[in-house]
């Protein structure tokens, strides 16, 4: 028997079931290679495609074939070089002639890794695997367009593209019976008397009755004829209606600290975490508001491009982007219509006593009215008083409230993936 695996480009979409099937079959190489490719990109180039390698030793298909069967005796040659105990190099340790070195080989052929590029959509598949806002629940109405089609029985009246077969075919027969069933009922006794008549004797036989009662079976089946076998009576078409869907509107606040302590470094992590963030809103939910607001010693609500680009600096009075928050919070994003989240990064540095004033704020504003409130501390040094009240914070809200450390690029990916991973309810 043989297998014939089709390996050609996915051009026009020839081949599309084979690259699905390709790229479940090799998940792990390919999420393991997004991963790295997450901690060296450029933060222009987050969203983009990527090279996957795949080593040779992992290509191999798996067949079925027969085994040998039967009894076989062997006589193996012995050697005059070689005894119990010996170790032998590897081809290509020695000096060989080729000057390879220890990545030569003697055996004259190889094969190198596979290579093959996967989409901008295929990577963000595999990036963002497995990953949700927590505690989304719906909401009121999202306007005019928040509907879904729903059927709603049967109408004698509609569109033929919504014709219902079955229920016309099944109401055309019940009108055929109903109106021919007394006919059919006479037209049967009629059959019975004619079939009487004529078992008779020729002698005692009435022609003229039998006659009379061939012109009344005649007349019966010409009526029965005459109705029709489909009616308009008989249509029946789906009736569909529209049903207001609520909703999972949702807002993201993403607090960034901008201030004098937090170099250039610490800033780039920060808007890589961010940047994640906002591809990933983006992609997953459809009713979804970001709102950006950067701070130093004032906060102050920003677009995209000026929250990841612009390069304001001073410095550090935390409590005034969770003051701006709250105060957006009320104003525009009332918690009964939407799911509310935030998103908070710095470096853990802020000014004297501030720290106890976020706290009270997270605690009596800001917390008691989100799904979700992530904090990430940017920082390789000690945590500060910053760190220790939000502690207290996420005691008091264990499933509302998260917070990371991170400490250098390669921490931003992991510390996204474990502060949005899809929770398993219990």
């Amino acid at each position: 028997m043989s297998y014939i695996i089709d390996r050609r480009l996915n051009g026009k979409k020839k081949s599309t079931v084979n690259r699905q099937r390709f790229l479940r079959r090799y998940k792990s190489h390919i999420k393991k290679a997004v991963g790295e490719a997450m901690n060296s990109r450029s933060i222009t180039d987050l969203g983009a495609g990527e090279k996957i390698s795949i080593p040779t030793r992992d290509l191999n298909e798996p067949i079925f074939s027969n085994g040998r069967g039967g009894h076989m005796e062997q006589v193996l040659p012995g050697n005059k070089e070689f005894v119990t105990g010996d170790r032998i190099p590897r081809p290509g340790q020695g000096q060989g002639q080729g000057g390879g070195g220890s990545g030569a080989s003697d055996s004259g052929e190889g094969m190198d890794e596979f290579a093959f590029q996967i989409s901008q959509e295929e990577f963000l598949e595999f990036m963002f695997e497995g990953l949700e806002l927590p505690n989304m629940v719906k909401r009121k109405l999202a306007g005019n367009d928040a509907f879904h089609v729903v059927r709603a029985g049967i109408s004698n009246e509609g569109t033929p593209g919504r014709l219902n077969v079955v229920r016309s075919m099944r109401a055309a027969n019940a009108r055929r019976i109903a109106l021919s069933g007394g006919k059919r009922r006479n037209l049967k006794l009629l059959e019975q008397e004619i079939e009487q008549e004529e078992n008779k004797d020729p002698a005692l036989r009435d022609q003229r009755r039998l006659e009379q009662l061939r012109l009344e079976v005649e007349e019966l089946k010409s009526r029965i004829k005459r109705i029709p076998f489909l009616d308009d009576f008989d249509l029946k078409y789906n009736l569909l209606v529209k049903q207001p869907r609520p909703s999972s509107k949702a807002v993201m606040f993403c607090l960034m600290d901008v201030s004098g302590s937090m170099n250039q470094a610490t800033k780039d992590m920060a808007k890589r975490f961010f940047l994640l963030l906002y591809l990933f809103l983006q992609r997953s939910y459809e009713y979804t508001e970001v709102v950006f607001i950067r701070h130093h010693t004032s906060a102050k609500e920003v677009d995209e491009q000026e929250f990841f680009y612009s390069r304001e600096t001073g410095g550090t009075i935390v409590s005034s982007a969770l003051k701006m928050m709250r105060d957006i919070m009320r104003e525009r994003y009332p918690a009964s219509e939407w799911n509310i989240y935030g998103a908070q990064a710095s470096d853990g540095d802020n000014w004297n006593d501030d720290s106890s004033t976020c706290h009270k704020i997270l605690i009596d504003d800001i917390m008691p009215h989100v799904q979700y409130y992530s904090y990430v501390e940017i920082t390789p040094r000690d945590h500060q008083a910053l760190w220790d009240e939000y502690q207290s914070v996420a005691q008091v809200f264990p499933e509302h409230f998260a917070m990371e450390q991170i400490v250098d690029v390669g921490d931003i990916y992991p510390v996204f993936r474990q502060l949005f991973t899809q929770k398993v309810a219990a």
